[in-house]
């Protein structure tokens, strides 16, 4: 009896460390020069418009309101700006309560995944989008508590721009996750 409780414990253990259950991961996805395979608790989404290649879900924590969302976007080969001009703009979407730089607040780490050179930053505030249409005004209202894990991936194709926003709790309970499913991109 207590070889079959030690094996349990043993073999429950082993699953934790392995990072089974509820990082499993779905389908893989075609999305152009690269594939990616999303944690199976994220929710697919259909793309909103034509310059997203991917969209999805990733449930809020039990602290915050709201959804955290990643979404994929390829504007074209030579196309959506360099990585340096990609991190001014994000770090300009987020505002420090104490008034210093987003920049300098920042976390940026360089990286190879599949033989690609990729971007990675981290940065927290408040959040202010902005609009990307200048007719439809100022964009949506400040969030405050917000937190963004972005990447920019370099393919021979042009960048791939993985953008995952939302409420802090949120976004920390899939930073993981979101580790895990950059380093799984495939190059094609």
């Amino acid at each position: 009896m207590m070889k079959q409780f030690l094996l349990a414990v043993c073999c429950f253990s082993l699953v934790g460390l392995m990072g089974c259950g509820g990082d499993d991961l779905g389908p893989v996805q075609d999305l152009g020069a690269i594939t990616v395979r999303a944690p199976s608790a994220w929710k697919t989404e259909t793309p909103t418009s034509g310059m997203r290649k991917a969209q999805y879900t990733l449930p809020k924590a039990k602290t915050d309101h709201e959804d955290a969302s990643l979404i994929v976007f390829y504007f074209g080969q030579s196309q959506g700006g360099s990585v340096e001009d990609n991190l001014a703009r994000w770090y300009g979407q987020f505002q420090q309560s104490d008034g210093s730089a987003s920049k300098d607040k920042a976390k940026v780490d360089k990286k190879t995944v599949s033989g690609m050179p990729v971007t990675v930053v981290d940065v927290s505030g408040t959040y202010s989008p902005g609009s990307m249409n200048p007719m439809m005004g100022a964009g949506p209202e400040p969030k405050p508590g917000y937190r963004m894990l972005a990447a920019i991936v370099e393919t021979a194709q042009g960048a791939y721009f993985f953008k995952l926003t939302g409420p802090e709790h949120t976004v920390e309970q899939g930073h993981k996750s979101f580790d895990r499913f950059i380093d799984q991109i495939q190059k094609k």
